[in-house]
């Protein structure tokens, strides 16, 4: 029989919003601008996780990833390297992540290539899933991809957080 998974939360201030960092003994489980009330998004994660959150400010990943969250939204950090904990990601939507996180700070890519990278080159739209679903956003920079015109698409139901990110990454790289 396995341990218990033991997951704690805490809020962080950001540009686009109050940030929800949620962390496993492994790592960052999901990290997202809050956009429903707190209880009903911990809700939520409690039943996909199957373990009720603690708030927890002193939790050593979470820490870490604010500062970097921080350093990010300063313009001086370009990658994150803090632990992820993968276990709400199944199939081609790591495969898809993965590659998003290869998209370079500053620069985007269209859907189709971030299938192709993912090695599903026909598998555009499952990559719009991916990103949309992510558990991780901002540390896997899903705001890097762009619709095959261009644009920058929804993200979330928030373009304007898209763009945002974007015109930072863009005016730090200059």
């Amino acid at each position: 029989m396995t341990a218990p998974l033991h997951t704690r939360f805490r809020l962080h201030p950001s540009p686009v919003g109050e940030v929800l960092i949620v962390t496993s003994d492994e790592g960052i489980v999901s990290l997202h601008p809050l956009r429903a009330p707190l209880e009903d998004e911990l809700e939520r994660l409690s039943r996909v996780l199957r373990s009720i959150p603690d708030h927890a400010d002193d939790d050593a990943v979470a820490s870490v990833a604010a500062e970097q969250l921080d350093e990010y939204f300063a313009g001086e950090r370009q990658e994150f390297d803090v632990p992820l904990d993968w276990r709400l990601v199944r199939g081609f939507t790591r495969a898809a992540l993965e590659a998003v996180r290869e998209i370079p700070y500053g620069e985007t890519a269209g859907y189709g290539e971030v299938a192709a990278t993912a090695g599903s080159p026909r598998a555009a739209r499952a990559v719009g899933t991916a990103c949309a679903t992510t558990p991780f956003s901002i540390v896997v920079p899903v705001h890097r991809v762009v619709r095959a015109d261009g644009s920058i698409g929804e993200y979330g139901g928030h373009p304007e957080d898209k763009a945002f990110l974007l015109d930072l990454e863009r005016a730090a790289s200059e």
